[in-house]
Parts: C-alpha cells; sequence; structure tokens
C-alpha cells in the first residue's frame, strides 16, 4: 500500500482545519515523529500520506499497520520480523517486518493507543536505537524510519488510565497534530460533496445534489465524520438512491411534495427529478 495523497487532495477551508494542514505541511520536510488524534473518519491516514509525500522520504516506501487489528501475540513478528524456524509455521527464509520494509520511508502506525504496553517500551527502544532484531534471530539491523502515528483517543486520558506510558507518548511523538471532526467544519460538507463526486465520476457527467439534500447533510452530525459522508454518497451513486440520515430529514417542507421528516418521499421526490432531467 502505497502513499497517494498530498496537502492538495486534502479539502477544506474550515480555520482548525487549515491550521491542521499548515502545521503538517510545515513539519513534513523534518524527521520527527509525528501523532495525529482525531475520531475515527477524519482523514489521519490521508494525513500521514501528506506529511510522507512531502518529505524528504518521499521517494521511500510508505507503509502503514493497524495496531487494533492484530492479536497481541503477532504485533512483534508483524513490526519486526521473524527468521526461518522463529516458531510454527514461520515462512521458509524468516520474513522482515514492517520497519525493515518502512527503511529510508515512512512506517504509519494506526491506533496506536491499542497497542500492548510491553510492545511500547520495545518500539521505543527500537525508535531511540534505531535497529530491529527479528524473532528467533541475534543480529541487529539498521532501520532508518520515520514514525507517523494516529489514534483516535485522546493521549491523556490513555496515560492517566494507564494504557500508554507516559515516557512513550512524550519521548516518541515530538509533533501532535489535531484533527476536527466534520461537525465541526460543517461549512466544508458542500467542498466534500462536490470534491467526493468529482472523483468517483472522473470529472465527466458529475452527479448533480439538490440544494436541500446539501442543507440536510448540514444538519447532519456525522458521527463516522468524513469517511461517513464518502460512503453515502459512495451508496447513492451505486444504487440510485440518497441514504440520508434521518436525525438530518427538514424540521419544515423544503421541496415540493417532501412531507417534514419523511425521508422516504424526500428521496421518491429526488429521483423523480432526476428521472425527469
Amino acid at each position: 500500500k502505497g502513499a497517494y495523497y498530498t496537502f492538495d487532495s486534502l479539502i477544506g477551508k474550515n480555520r482548525d482545519f487549515e491550521l491542521s494542514k499548515r502545521m503538517a505541511a510545515r513539519i513534513a520536510a523534518g524527521n520527527s515523529n509525528v501523532l495525529i488524534c482525531g475520531e475515527s473518519g477524519t482523514g489521519k491516514e490521508l494525513f500521514a500520506q501528506s506529511i510522507h509525500n512531502a518529505s524528504d522520504r518521499s521517494n521511500g516506501p510508505f507503509v502503514s499497520i493497524n495496531c487494533a487489528a492484530l492479536p497481541k501475540e503477532l504485533i512483534s513478528s508483524e513490526l519486526f520480523g521473524y527468521e526461518e524456524g522463529a516458531f510454527t509455521g514461520a515462512r521458509k527464509g524468516g520474513s522482515m517486518g514492517k520497519f525493515e520494509q518502512a527503511n529510508q520511508g515512512t512506517l504509519f502506525l494506526d491506533e496506536i493507543a491499542e497497542m500492548p504496553l510491553d510492545m511500547q517500551s520495545v518500539l521505543l527502544r527500537v525508535i531511540e536505537e534505531r535497529t530491529v532484531s527479528r524473532l528467533g534471530g541475534s543480529q541487529p539491523r539498521s532501520v532508518d524510519v520515520r514514525i507517523i502515528a494516529a489514534t483516535n483517543r485522546d493521549p491523556r486520558s490513555c496515560i492517566d488510565n494507564g494504557t500508554m506510558r507516559e515516557d512513550f507518548f512524550f519521548r516518541l511523538f515530538i509533533i501532535p497534530i489535531h484533527l476536527p471532526p466534520l461537525r465541526e467544519r460543517k461549512e466544508d460538507i458542500p467542498l466534500l460533496i462536490e470534491e467526493f463526486l468529482y472523483r468517483a465520476s472522473g470529472g465527466k457527467d458529475t452527479p448533480f445534489i439538490p440544494g436541500y439534500v446539501t442543507d440536510a447533510f448540514l444538519r447532519y452530525d456525522w458521527p463516522g465524520n468524513v469517511r461517513e459522508l464518502q460512503n453515502t454518497l459512495q451508496r447513492y451513486l451505486a444504487i440510485g438512491t440518497l441514504d440520508i440520515p434521518t436525525s438530518a430529514a427538514p424540521k419544515e417542507t423544503e421541496a415540493p411534495g417532501v412531507e417534514a421528516g419523511n425521508l422516504r418521499e424526500l428521496q421518491r421526490v429526488y429521483e423523480q427529478r432526476l428521472f425527469e432531467q
């Protein structure tokens, strides 16, 4: 999986979003480790890819791993690799881990707060010594990797409740970047709708979204953030029906034949208008 996104790909005019974007662009040229904080679906990996592509490591690999998706017993082998015969089922010839794969590039650690405490101390030592040892091996291997990590949790709360080591946080993540949720940057929703539909259509015959539908989208709080908005629009392109969240239903009639709060009727009217075009 490579890094495809750049800062030009990050759409928004919200002040807090723009500040985070400028901060990320400013630190991209450096080598400091970065922690991106934000709710699920706010675009943390997009920011990570953009930082990578704006850095001196852009020609190197961008390797990502979701720390929450791996069983505890597999994290070590995934991160550091293993030698042949290290455990039952180990691949012949062994296997390099994510650190070696990301050498001279960037390693993106998603959901870093889910990493077990014992692995946090191991990871901190690897970063400081710039070497890894594969499971079942004794020969250290030099690695030059920049760490960009992400979490949808509050790091201070994780430290307070004992799920994150304080030294791990303060010594590893020099620069934190916070991404605001979509409900706090609703002025960006029309821009995002336009951009997503344009990309999906390849710039040809971009579907039209009526203003009253956009208004409904603006009323909704989008707990799934930008990802939920994008998925909603993708479903529309796939099946021709806009799944407007019921909590976003209009309080007053906003289009002919649309009863207040009636989602099905709103969809029916919209589909009829599409048919008549």
